[in-house]
Formats: C-alpha cells, sequence, structure tokens
C-alpha cells in the first residue's frame, strides 16, 4: 500500500465510529448494531468506519458488518432489604416469682390457723382455709364446698400465695439477693399485711438501697405487729418467728429469679 493512502487510512481510522441509528430490534434486544466493514487493498478488514471515509480511503465497502453495540446497564437501584419468612419471636417473658419452700408454709399455716367455714379473723375480717381473706359474700369465690378439709385448704393457701409471691418479687430490686428462708419470711410477711403496704415500706427501699438484708428484717419486721392501731400479741409472736426464719441460713437462692 502507499505511505500516502496508509497515512489517509490512519487518519480517518481515527475518526469516531459511525453508527446508524439503532432499530427497533437492536434497542430491544441491545446485541448488535449495523454497521460498514471497510477493506482497503491488502484484503484485510479494517476497523468499522462510514462508507464514505472507507471509499476516500480507496477502500472498499462491505455492508453488513457488524460490531457489537454497548450493552445497556441497568439502571441502578438500593438494594433490597433481606427479608425473611421466620415468624416473629414473641417478647420473651419474665421469669415466673419461685415458690416459697417448705418451712415458709409451715409458719403461715401455724399463724394463720385452719378455718373450715367463714369466720371473721381477730380484727373482724371474714376468712376461711389458711388465712385465704373472703372476696364475695360468703367466700363463694372458693372453688371448694364448705367445709374444708386441710388438703383443700392447702391448695387454696398454694394458690393464694402466687399472688403475694409476685408482688414481692415485683418490688425487690434485681440487686438484692435473698435465699429461699428469706424470701419465705418475707412473702408470709406480705400475705399478712398485703402488696399494697409491702410495696410503700421502709424494709423494701432499704433492701433496695443496698443495706444488710439480716439487719433490715431484724429492724423492720418486728414494727409490723399493730392490727386497728394496737398491739397483737400474736403479731408479735409471728414478726418474731419471720425474723428467725429470715436469719435462717441457706444456700438456696430465690431472688433474683432464675429462668
Amino acid at each position: 500500500m502507499h505511505s500516502s493512502l496508509i497515512t489517509v487510512f490512519l487518519a480517518f481510522a481515527a475518526l469516531p465510529l459511525a453508527t446508524a441509528a439503532p432499530t427497533a430490534e437492536a434497542e430491544l434486544v441491545g446485541v448488535f448494531r449495523r454497521a460498514t466493514g471497510c477493506t482497503i487493498n491488502s484484503g484485510q478488514k479494517g476497523e468499522c468506519v462510514a462508507t464514505a471515509a472507507c471509499r476516500g480511503a480507496g477502500g472498499r465497502s462491505e455492508a453488513g458488518h457488524l460490531r457489537p453495540a454497548p450493552a445497556l446497564e441497568p439502571q441502578a437501584s438500593a438494594p433490597a432489604p433481606p427479608t425473611s419468612n421466620a415468624a416473629p419471636l414473641p417478647p420473651q417473658a419474665a421469669p415466673a416469682a419461685p415458690d416459697v419452700n417448705a418451712a415458709t408454709v409451715a409458719l403461715i399455716k401455724e399463724f394463720e390457723g385452719f378455718v373450715r367455714s367463714p369466720a371473721p379473723d381477730p380484727i373482724g375480717l371474714p376468712t376461711v382455709g389458711f388465712g385465704h381473706l373472703c372476696k364475695t359474700a360468703g367466700c363463694a369465690e372458693v372453688p371448694y364446698k364448705f367445709p374444708l378439709t386441710e388438703a383443700q385448704a392447702a391448695a387454696l393457701l398454694q394458690t393464694d400465695l402466687k399472688t403475694y409471691e409476685k408482688c414481692l418479687a415485683d418490688k425487690v430490686a434485681d440487686s438484692v439477693k435473698l435465699n429461699d428462708n428469706q424470701y419465705g419470711a418475707l412473702v408470709s410477711w406480705t400475705f399478712n399485711v398485703g402488696c399494697g403496704n409491702m410495696g410503700s415500706s421502709t424494709l423494701v427501699r432499704r433492701l433496695n438501697a443496698g443495706e444488710a438484708p439480716n439487719t433490715v428484717a431484724a429492724q423492720e419486721l418486728p414494727k409490723w405487729n399493730k392490727a386497728g392501731g394496737n398491739v397483737l400479741a400474736g403479731l408479735t409472736r409471728r414478726r418474731a418467728a419471720e425474723v428467725k426464719l429470715f436469719q435462717t441460713a441457706s444456700g438456696t437462692q430465690a431472688l433474683p429469679s432464675r429462668c
């Protein structure tokens, strides 16, 4: 090939490629676009250039020569958040308040006494069984017929204790560690004075403030020996028994509750 022709060819080869407007098919498929192949003298196909440029350089046009079209880039989008078909986990329930030990049940039974049929207690409140305070006329809520057997009264007591175990466990801070005797003594006290009095007591406030439990119990429990404004000998004895139980060593932890 003459040097002049080579120079002309290279000049035209450097021009931007001319491409026809994409056909509907090319727009849909996005793969190839029709162009013109150019062969100059040597018989070897050169770069695809415009037909006029090819001919102006002394080459031969070959219609139908194909050149890949640029692939269409998908429009960027934010990645979809991960999904899961798993059902959401239910909220984890707080551990139930532990049951009191046998020593606690024996203490409560001793001081409450066994009453077969509803009758007024020392301050005139109707009770039945082992200290069950009647909530309706004639204690109609009790699921047993009167007179009760001791076994029925014991079962009723176990049901009643759930309320007092829970309200005590809810009010005592998790930082307070109580063994089963300490916990049982406080449940016995709560069963006697009620959840409201327990929750607002100086005893619970001092425990939650981090004071030594044995000291707090020994100083605070004896103060709860009055009913109707009068000191009752039975309550004085009961508080002393609760202090004794509280201070009885045990390696069994009751609070904080474990799952």
